[in-house]
């Protein structure tokens, strides 16, 4: 069996990145590399730079993958022209070029909101899939958090956008995107409460549930667990209004038995903190690095997460069941769906409902050592990057058969993304 050849868009990537969606890519990428195929990643540099990014002193990764920086020198010109009319004018042309050059197998669309838009689903001729990180097919603001302030439940979408003063995008009212959607072979949700949000809001292409994975830690090369002088609850993730930490700080202010650490940044770290100054036991501890985190998970009482926007997935929450940590997630989105699949944690609705799990949590030992095992099981059975390697390797066979490619189809069925190439 060869190595496929596979071109990934997406419009962020590491290090030009700022969320959770670019390292879903990034894992992605590495994993089909170390089974043995050639993997392209084409990111927008502009992007990242019209969003407020430092491009200075950033490297990549030395993990195989092949990374191509789109720049053009006006970075937020060039967006906004791609914004406006869902087609890459300027970088159009390298982009057929690198799909003309590379006799890609498949062609792999995550995020294509400012890497081409719409405009570049109809590009080459490889087997297509689109990978739904975010709720960008159905929302011109990507988070479905209508007018900054509220989940969004109806369209009003031209009014939303002038809210976060952005131009309407008027190609999302002719059925452009779901024209050159008709292009793409495998549609993906990251949950099934995504694919349903999808096709709430108006989506007519079914869309596939293929979850996000992290590759296994041996156990004995786990970091000891983070030295802290008292217990502790842990936050992880971007510091964002939408992150609803700010919803847990009051909890916090009536629960002294334990701390709240805050791990990542953002543009809403300011407020945060000076919401929680009058709280010495809510403490900003700023990004940390891989073995840092899971150091800090090894020692938590459990995992926070308190998203009050509709998420994808959350792949925090399958970062602490691979450590074996239990979690408490706002019933909210897909976090019920991923928590109840492993039982491997608690859901919250309100302050009370928080400050009795973690009450339970830190005083039943025994609750919180099934939890943690089972959140470990959870993460095994469901979320381990073989397992759901092996079922996108289903799907796409299917795919492929569907457009009459049984070449590629066998491929996969040998196991391609599963054990690569023999």
């Amino acid at each position: 069996m060869r190595a496929l050849k596979i071109l990934m868009f997406t419009t962020f990537y590491p290090p030009y990145s700022f969320g959770g969606d670019a390292v879903g890519v990034q894992r992605m990428a590495q994993a089909l590399v170390r089974r043995g195929h050639d993997v392209t990643v084409v990111h927008d540099k502009d992007a990242y730079q019209t969003m407020g990014g430092d491009v200075e002193g950033k490297s990549y990764s030395d993990d195989g993958v092949t990374e191509i920086a789109l720049s053009s020198g006006w970075p937020m010109m060039t967006n906004l022209m791609t914004q406006q009319t869902g087609r890459p004018l300027v970088h159009g042309g390298s982009i057929k070029q690198i799909i003309d050059d590379g006799a890609f197998d498949i062609i792999w669309h995550n995020n294509t909101s400012l890497v081409g838009g719409p405009g570049l689903l109809d590009f080459g001729k490889a087997l297509k899939i689109y990978e739904a990180h975010e709720h960008w097919l159905v929302c011109p603001m990507h988070v479905l958090w209508k007018e900054n302030k509220a989940l969004c439940e109806t369209r009003e979408c031209l009014k939303c956008t002038l809210s976060y003063k952005r131009p309407p995008q008027l190609w999302r009212y002719t059925g452009f995107l779901e024209r050159k959607l008709e292009q793409i072979d495998l549609l993906i949700a990251k949950s099934e409460f995504s694919r349903q949000k999808h096709k709430q809001f108006g989506l007519q292409k079914d869309m596939t549930v293929l979850p996000y994975f992290l590759p296994d830690i041996d156990a004995s090369a786990l970091p000891e667990p983070a030295e802290h002088d008292r217990p502790y609850f842990l936050f992880v993730g971007r510091l964002e209004k939408i992150k609803g930490l700010q919803d847990v700080f009051p909890a916090f202010d009536k629960y002294p038995d334990a701390d709240l650490l805050i791990l990542g940044d953002g543009e809403y770290t300011d407020e945060l903190k000076a919401l929680a100054r009058d709280n010495p036991r809510i403490k900003f501890l700023g990004r940390k690095s891989l073995d840092e985190l899971n150091a800090y998970y090894r020692g938590a009482l459990g995992l926070i997460v308190p998203s009050v926007c509709y998420e994808t997935f959350g792949i925090i929450l399958i970062e602490s069941f691979r450590i074996g940590t239990p979690v408490i997630a706002r019933r909210l989105g897909p976090f019920p769906e991923i928590v109840e699949a492993a039982d491997a944690g608690a859901l919250f609705e309100t302050e009370d409902d928080l400050i009795e799990a973690m009450t339970t949590i830190q005083t039943d030992a025994s609750w919180r050592t099934r939890h943690g095992a089972l959140a470990r099981k959870g993460f095994e059975e469901r979320w381990r990057e073989d397992r759901v390697l092996a079922a996108y390797g289903v799907e796409l066979a299917k795919a492929a058969h569907a457009r009459g490619d049984t070449g590629l189809a066998a491929a996969f069925e040998a196991g391609a993304f599963e054990n690569g190439p023999a």
